[in-house]
Protein backbone atom coordinates (compact mmCIF):
# COMPACT_ATOMS: atom_id res chain seq x y z
CA UNK A 1 0.00 0.00 0.00
CA UNK A 2 2.51 2.34 1.15
CA UNK A 3 4.76 1.55 -2.37
CA UNK A 4 1.84 2.10 -4.22
CA UNK A 5 1.13 5.48 -2.99
CA UNK A 6 5.20 6.63 -3.40
CA UNK A 7 4.65 5.53 -6.96
CA UNK A 8 1.66 7.44 -7.43
CA UNK A 9 3.17 10.61 -6.20
CA UNK A 10 6.26 9.96 -8.30
CA UNK A 11 3.73 9.44 -11.26
CA UNK A 12 2.20 12.81 -10.66
CA UNK A 13 5.47 14.80 -10.20
CA UNK A 14 6.48 13.93 -13.87
CA UNK A 15 3.34 14.96 -14.99
CA UNK A 16 3.82 18.46 -13.07
CA UNK A 17 7.34 18.62 -14.61
CA UNK A 18 5.86 17.26 -18.17
CA UNK A 19 3.05 20.28 -18.16
CA UNK A 20 5.94 22.96 -16.95
CA UNK A 21 8.33 22.27 -19.77
CA UNK A 22 5.74 22.46 -22.30
CA UNK A 23 4.57 26.14 -21.21
CA UNK A 24 8.38 27.12 -20.88
CA UNK A 25 8.80 26.00 -24.54
CA UNK A 26 5.81 27.16 -25.82
CA UNK A 27 6.23 30.75 -24.49
CA UNK A 28 9.95 30.82 -25.05
CA UNK A 29 10.44 29.22 -28.07
CA UNK A 30 12.58 26.41 -29.20
CA UNK A 31 16.26 26.62 -30.51
CA UNK A 32 17.14 25.43 -33.38
CA UNK A 33 20.63 26.70 -33.62
CA UNK A 34 19.81 29.06 -36.16
CA UNK A 35 18.36 31.94 -34.27
CA UNK A 36 20.24 35.62 -34.92
CA UNK A 37 21.77 36.62 -31.93
CA UNK A 38 20.59 39.66 -30.14
CA UNK A 39 23.03 42.52 -31.15
CA UNK A 40 24.91 44.28 -28.22
CA UNK A 41 24.48 47.91 -28.89
CA UNK A 42 28.06 48.34 -27.55
CA UNK A 43 29.79 46.43 -30.18
CA UNK A 44 27.75 45.44 -33.13
CA UNK A 45 28.46 47.28 -35.97
CA UNK A 46 25.67 47.72 -38.60
CA UNK A 47 25.27 45.60 -41.42
CA UNK A 48 24.59 46.14 -44.91
CA UNK A 49 21.07 45.79 -44.45
CA UNK A 50 20.75 48.35 -42.09
CA UNK A 51 19.14 51.78 -42.84
CA UNK A 52 22.54 53.57 -43.27
CA UNK A 53 22.47 57.25 -44.49
CA UNK A 54 26.05 58.45 -45.67
CA UNK A 55 26.85 61.91 -44.30
CA UNK A 56 27.82 64.51 -46.86
CA UNK A 57 31.55 64.57 -48.00
CA UNK A 58 32.52 61.81 -45.49
CA UNK A 59 33.14 59.69 -48.32
CA UNK A 60 36.02 62.19 -49.07
CA UNK A 61 39.13 62.48 -47.05
CA UNK A 62 38.68 65.83 -44.92
CA UNK A 63 41.55 68.38 -45.42
CA UNK A 64 44.21 68.67 -42.94
CA UNK A 65 43.96 71.72 -40.25
CA UNK A 66 46.22 74.30 -41.31
CA UNK A 67 49.24 74.23 -39.25
CA UNK A 68 48.92 77.26 -36.39
CA UNK A 69 51.36 79.00 -38.11
CA UNK A 70 51.21 78.49 -41.31
CA UNK A 71 49.92 81.15 -43.70
CA UNK A 72 46.00 81.45 -44.92
CA UNK A 73 45.86 82.24 -48.42
CA UNK A 74 44.20 86.41 -49.02
CA UNK A 75 41.36 84.43 -51.13
CA UNK A 76 40.64 81.77 -48.07
CA UNK A 77 40.98 84.86 -45.05
CA UNK A 78 38.41 86.61 -46.96
CA UNK A 79 35.65 84.04 -47.29
CA UNK A 80 36.61 83.25 -43.62
CA UNK A 81 35.61 87.07 -42.81
CA UNK A 82 32.39 86.44 -44.79
CA UNK A 83 31.26 83.41 -43.61
CA UNK A 84 31.34 85.33 -40.48
CA UNK A 85 30.09 88.11 -41.73
CA UNK A 86 27.31 87.37 -44.50
CA UNK A 87 26.95 90.71 -45.56
CA UNK A 88 30.51 91.35 -46.00
CA UNK A 89 31.43 92.30 -49.88
CA UNK A 90 34.89 93.09 -51.21
CA UNK A 91 33.97 95.36 -53.99
CA UNK A 92 31.74 97.74 -51.32
CA UNK A 93 34.18 97.22 -48.82
CA UNK A 94 37.38 98.79 -51.20
CA UNK A 95 34.38 101.93 -52.29
CA UNK A 96 33.84 102.36 -48.59
CA UNK A 97 37.78 102.27 -47.54
CA UNK A 98 38.55 104.79 -50.35
CA UNK A 99 36.24 106.96 -48.64
CA UNK A 100 37.71 106.60 -45.37
CA UNK A 101 40.94 107.33 -46.83
CA UNK A 102 40.13 110.78 -47.95
CA UNK A 103 38.20 111.60 -45.62
CA UNK A 104 40.54 110.63 -42.65
CA UNK A 105 43.86 112.24 -44.52
CA UNK A 106 41.87 115.50 -45.32
CA UNK A 107 40.42 115.67 -41.50
CA UNK A 108 43.77 115.17 -40.10
CA UNK A 109 45.92 118.02 -42.72
CA UNK A 110 42.84 120.52 -40.88
CA UNK A 111 43.27 119.39 -37.30
CA UNK A 112 39.32 118.07 -37.13
CA UNK A 113 40.26 115.25 -34.38
CA UNK A 114 35.99 114.96 -34.36
CA UNK A 115 35.88 114.65 -37.80
CA UNK A 116 38.65 112.11 -37.30
CA UNK A 117 37.46 110.22 -33.68
CA UNK A 118 34.17 107.84 -35.03
CA UNK A 119 36.95 106.58 -37.97
CA UNK A 120 39.55 105.39 -36.05
CA UNK A 121 40.69 103.15 -33.17
CA UNK A 122 41.18 104.43 -29.93
CA UNK A 123 45.05 103.91 -30.10
CA UNK A 124 45.24 105.07 -33.96
CA UNK A 125 43.00 108.27 -32.41
CA UNK A 126 45.69 109.28 -29.91
CA UNK A 127 48.65 108.85 -32.30
CA UNK A 128 46.89 111.45 -34.91
CA UNK A 129 45.42 113.38 -32.43
CA UNK A 130 48.93 113.91 -30.49
CA UNK A 131 50.40 114.82 -34.38
CA UNK A 132 47.52 117.36 -34.52
CA UNK A 133 48.63 119.10 -31.05
CA UNK A 134 52.09 118.84 -31.64
CA UNK A 135 51.69 120.99 -34.89
CA UNK A 136 49.27 123.10 -33.62
CA UNK A 137 52.34 123.92 -30.49
CA UNK A 138 54.45 124.66 -33.30
CA UNK A 139 52.46 126.85 -35.19
CA UNK A 140 52.67 124.88 -38.27
CA UNK A 141 49.52 124.48 -41.12
CA UNK A 142 49.51 121.12 -43.06
CA UNK A 143 47.90 121.55 -46.80
CA UNK A 144 46.99 118.02 -48.20
CA UNK A 145 44.79 117.64 -51.47
CA UNK A 146 44.01 114.61 -52.47
CA UNK A 147 43.98 115.00 -56.41
CA UNK A 148 43.39 111.14 -57.71
CA UNK A 149 43.43 107.63 -55.60
CA UNK A 150 44.85 105.87 -58.66
CA UNK A 151 44.57 102.00 -56.81
CA UNK A 152 43.31 100.56 -53.36
CA UNK A 153 43.58 96.62 -53.54
CA UNK A 154 43.16 94.59 -50.70
CA UNK A 155 46.36 92.99 -49.84
CA UNK A 156 46.16 91.12 -46.55
CA UNK A 157 42.69 89.75 -44.74
CA UNK A 158 42.20 87.65 -41.36
CA UNK A 159 39.28 86.65 -39.03
CA UNK A 160 40.88 86.87 -35.46
CA UNK A 161 37.86 85.62 -33.33
CA UNK A 162 35.19 87.63 -33.67
CA UNK A 163 37.33 90.60 -35.47
CA UNK A 164 37.55 91.25 -38.74
CA UNK A 165 40.81 92.38 -40.36
CA UNK A 166 41.22 93.53 -43.45
CA UNK A 167 44.67 95.57 -45.13
CA UNK A 168 43.75 97.97 -48.42
CA UNK A 169 46.73 99.61 -50.74
CA UNK A 170 46.30 102.55 -51.10
CA UNK A 171 48.10 104.62 -54.26
CA UNK A 172 47.46 107.93 -54.32
CA UNK A 173 48.39 112.03 -56.07
CA UNK A 174 48.44 114.17 -53.28
CA UNK A 175 49.60 117.53 -52.78
CA UNK A 176 51.02 118.44 -49.14
CA UNK A 177 52.72 120.94 -47.70
CA UNK A 178 53.35 122.36 -44.12
CA UNK A 179 53.73 125.59 -43.24
CA UNK A 180 54.97 127.49 -40.58
CA UNK A 181 53.32 130.22 -38.33
CA UNK A 182 54.84 132.78 -40.68
CA UNK A 183 52.98 131.02 -43.97
CA UNK A 184 55.90 130.25 -45.35
CA UNK A 185 56.89 126.33 -46.94
CA UNK A 186 58.98 124.17 -44.86
CA UNK A 187 57.91 121.06 -46.18
CA UNK A 188 56.78 119.77 -49.59
CA UNK A 189 54.87 121.53 -52.62
CA UNK A 190 51.78 123.19 -53.21
CA UNK A 191 51.78 123.21 -56.50
CA UNK A 192 53.05 119.35 -57.09
CA UNK A 193 51.72 116.65 -56.90
CA UNK A 194 53.35 113.20 -55.94
CA UNK A 195 52.49 109.43 -55.96
CA UNK A 196 52.10 108.68 -52.32
CA UNK A 197 51.49 104.47 -50.78
CA UNK A 198 49.63 103.83 -47.88
CA UNK A 199 48.45 100.65 -46.13
CA UNK A 200 46.19 101.14 -43.57
CA UNK A 201 44.35 98.01 -41.83
CA UNK A 202 40.44 98.23 -40.92
CA UNK A 203 38.67 96.51 -38.65
CA UNK A 204 35.27 95.06 -37.38
CA UNK A 205 33.36 92.93 -34.82
CA UNK A 206 31.26 90.76 -37.36
CA UNK A 207 28.84 90.27 -34.29
CA UNK A 208 28.06 93.95 -33.85
CA UNK A 209 25.44 95.61 -35.31
CA UNK A 210 27.66 98.64 -36.19
CA UNK A 211 28.80 98.00 -39.93
CA UNK A 212 31.01 100.86 -40.25
CA UNK A 213 34.83 99.92 -39.77
CA UNK A 214 37.72 101.55 -37.83
CA UNK A 215 40.96 102.37 -39.25
CA UNK A 216 43.41 100.09 -36.60
CA UNK A 217 46.56 100.64 -38.36
CA UNK A 218 48.63 102.89 -40.79
CA UNK A 219 51.88 102.10 -43.05
CA UNK A 220 53.42 104.19 -45.71
CA UNK A 221 55.97 103.04 -48.06
CA UNK A 222 58.12 105.32 -49.81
Amino acid sequence: MGDGFVFLEIVIFAMIAAFLVYRLRSVLGRRTGEEQQRPNPFTSRPSASDNVVQMPGRDRPAAPAPAPDEPVSLAAALAQIKSADPSFDEKYFLQGARGAFQMIVEAFAKGDTAALRPLLSDEVYENFARAVRERQTAGETLETRIENITDADVVEARLDGRTALVTVKFVSEQVNAVRNSAGEVVDGDPNAAVEATDIWTFARNTRARDPNWSLVETRTTH
